[in-house]
C-alpha cells in the first residue's frame, strides 16, 4: 500500500484498518521496518526530526489482527497533546451564561468581593434605621447576608427583611444585575476587541464630538455593536474624552450649551495653545520652529484614573495632535496598586517629593505621578509659574462637599483659584455635583467664577459600579461635569446701571 507525501497518522490507521487481512499473520520487526513499507513511510513523514526506534511487537489476535507501527501510537500520542494544549486553563464564560451569583461565582475575584460585601455592608431595611429623632431603630444593624435570587448580590440581612423591602429593591435590581453581568464579563476570559485604540489621525479627518457614537466612528474605532462591549470602552475612555470635550474647539459645550461667557475666556486661551497655526515646520533646517511649551493639566486627587493603561491616556494627545500634554497626577492614592510596577522612589535633594516620570509616550505626552497632597506641592511653589493659556487643573469626583473627604479641600481650594487656571470637576451623580458646588460657593467666598453650569456629561461612562460598602448605591464614572476658576479683577469702564457685575454665573 502506498502513502501520499502529506497523509497524516489518523488517516493512516483508518487505512490500514480497512485493507484485506493477510492470510499469514507477521511479526514486524526491526529487521523488517528496514523495508521500504508503510510504517517505515510514516515515521519519514511524521517525524524525521526524531531518532528512530523498532516498532512494537503487538500481540496479535487471530480474529481481527491490527499491526500498529510506532510511528502510528506516537502519531496518537502528537494528536492527544496537541489537544491538551489547545484546551484553556480555565472556564469560559459564555454570552448567554454571565450571570452568577457573588457568593457562589466561578471567579475567585468576584467571591472575595461578595464576602468583602457580607463584612461591611449593612441591611437597609428600615427596622434598622431611627424613623425619627429621638426614636430608636427596632433592630441593631446587621450585615447583608441573603442575596436576591434575581440580581445575585447581597442585600438583605434576612429573607424577611428581603421581601419587607422588596419594593424599593426593585427600583435598582435590574442595574445591579447589569452589573453583575459586566463584572463576569469582564473575567470572562474573552477576547476584548473594544480595547483596540486606534493611533494617530490625519488633520483632514474632523473628530466629532456629538457623542460617544459619532466620537468611535469619527476615529475609527472598531466597531461596537452590542450595548455590554460599549459599556466596558466607555468606563475607561471617559476620563481622557471627557477632557478633551471640554477642551476641544469643537466641544459640545458652547454659550448655547452650558458654557458661560467667562468660560469661553478661559478656554479661548487653552485653546489657542492646542490648536497652534501651521508653521510649515519640517525635518530639515530650514524647517525648524519653535514649538510652544506642553499643556499641563494637573490631575488632584488622583486615584483609578493614575493607574489606567497609558493607551487610553494617549487618544488625548490624538484628539490634538499638534500639541503636547504633561499630564500630572497628585494624590496619595496616586500610585495604589501600582508599587509592583514602578516602585516608590527614594526622595532625594534632587527629587525631594518622589517624582515618578513617564516620558516614553510617543512623544507628545509625558506623565508625572506625585504621592502627596497638593497643598504641600503648591506652598513649596514646585510648579510655579502658572499660566492660563498652559495649565488647568482637573478633579474628577473629587468630592469637595462629601463630609469624608471635604476638609481634605479645605486648605487646595484658596490656592487653586489663586492660580486663576480653569478648574473642571466631574461627580458621580446630580446630588453629588450639587452638593460640591455649595461647598465651593460657601468656602471660596465669591472669590471665584463659574465657567460651565453643572450638567450631565456627554461622554459619561456608561457602565454602572457599585459600592462593595453599600450595595444599594450605585453610580457611574464622570455622571456629570462642571468648571470654576478663580475670580478675576478688571478695570472696566462704567457703562452705567444694569451692568452685570461679572459674578461667573453662579446665580445665574
Amino acid at each position: 500500500m502506498a502513502t501520499l507525501p502529506s497523509i497524516c497518522s489518523k488517516c493512516l490507521r483508518q487505512a490500514i484498518r480497512s485493507t484485506p487481512k493477510p492470510t499469514t499473520h507477521r511479526t514486524f520487526t526491526a529487521s523488517a521496518s528496514k523495508t521500504p513499507s508503510s510504517a517505515s513511510t510514516t515515521r519519514r513523514i511524521h517525524h524525521s526530526t526524531r531518532q528512530r526506534t523498532p516498532a512494537t511487537i503487538e500481540p496479535q489476535n487471530h480474529s481481527n489482527a491490527t499491526p500498529y507501527t510506532s510511528g502510528a501510537v506516537r502519531g496518537r500520542q502528537t494528536d492527544q497533546a496537541a489537544a491538551a494544549q489547545r484546551q484553556p486553563s480555565r472556564v469560559l464564560l459564555q454570552p448567554n451564561n454571565l450571570f452568577h451569583s457573588y457568593t457562589h461565582s466561578p471567579s475567585p475575584e468576584i467571591r472575595q468581593r461578595a464576602a468583602f460585601m457580607r463584612q461591611n455592608a449593612y441591611c437597609p431595611h428600615p427596622d434598622h434605621h431611627a424613623s425619627s429623632e429621638g426614636e430608636e431603630a427596632v433592630a441593631p444593624p446587621r450585615h447583608v447576608t441573603h442575596e436576591c435570587p434575581d440580581c445575585g448580590i447581597p442585600v438583605s440581612c434576612s429573607p424577611d427583611h428581603f421581601v419587607d423591602d422588596y419594593a424599593s429593591h426593585l427600583e435598582i435590581c435590574d442595574l445591579l444585575r447589569q452589573i453583575n453581568e459586566d463584572d463576569h464579563d469582564l473575567l470572562s476570559g474573552r477576547f476584548f476587541p473594544e480595547f483596540e485604540y486606534p493611533g494617530p489621525q490625519i488633520d483632514e479627518a474632523q473628530v466629532n464630538l456629538t457623542n460617544w457614537d459619532t466620537l468611535l466612528y469619527s476615529r475609527e474605532f472598531n466597531a461596537v455593536n452590542e450595548e455590554r462591549p460599549m459599556r466596558q470602552v466607555t468606563r475607561l475612555l471617559t476620563y481622557p474624552i471627557t477632557v478633551g470635550s471640554v477642551l476641544h474647539e469643537l466641544s459640545p459645550y458652547s454659550l448655547n450649551d452650558r458654557l458661560l461667557p467667562e468660560g469661553l475666556r478661559s478656554l479661548s486661551a487653552l485653546r489657542h495653545t492646542l490648536h497652534p497655526p501651521r508653521s510649515g515646520a519640517g525635518v530639515d533646517i530650514k524647517g525648524l520652529r519653535p514649538n510652544p511649551p506642553p499643556l499641563r493639566l494637573f490631575i488632584l486627587g488622583a486615584r483609578a484614573e493614575s493607574s489606567l493603561p497609558r493607551e487610553v491616556w494617549l487618544q488625548l494627545s490624538h484628539l490634538f495632535p499638534r500639541s503636547s500634554f504633561h499630564l500630572i497626577f497628585i494624590g496619595p492614592e496616586s500610585m495604589s496598586g501600582r508599587d509592583h510596577e514602578y516602585p516608590l522612589p527614594e526622595r532625594t535633594p534632587i527629587n525631594p517629593f518622589g517624582q515618578i516620570v513617564e516620558d516614553r509616550l510617543g512623544g507628545q505626552m509625558k506623565i508625572s505621578t506625585y504621592v502627596e497632597y497638593y497643598h504641600t506641592l503648591h506652598e513649596a511653589q514646585h510648579f510655579h509659574p502658572f499660566d492660563p493659556y498652559f495649565d488647568a487643573f482637573v478633579l474628577f469626583h473629587p468630592g469637595l462637599g462629601h463630609p469624608a473627604s471635604s476638609h481634605e479641600w479645605a486648605q487646595t481650594l484658596p490656592q487653586l483659584l489663586e492660580t486663576k487656571c480653569p478648574v473642571i470637576c466631574t461627580g458621580y451623580t446630580e446630588f453629588d455635583m450639587e452638593r460640591d458646588i455649595a461647598w465651593v460657593k460657601e468656602t471660596c467666598g465669591g472669590e471665584a467664577d463659574l465657567l460651565m453650569r453643572p450638567g450631565e456629561n456627554r461622554f459619561r461612562s456608561l457602565r454602572w459600579d457599585l459600592n462593595d460598602a453599600d450595595p444599594g448605591d450605585v453610580s457611574c464614572g464622570n455622571w456629570g461635569v462642571w468648571a470654576f476658576r478663580g475670580k478675576r479683577y478688571e478695570a472696566d469702564e462704567y457703562r452705567g446701571k444694569g451692568t452685570e457685575d461679572g459674578s461667573g454665573g453662579w446665580d445665574r
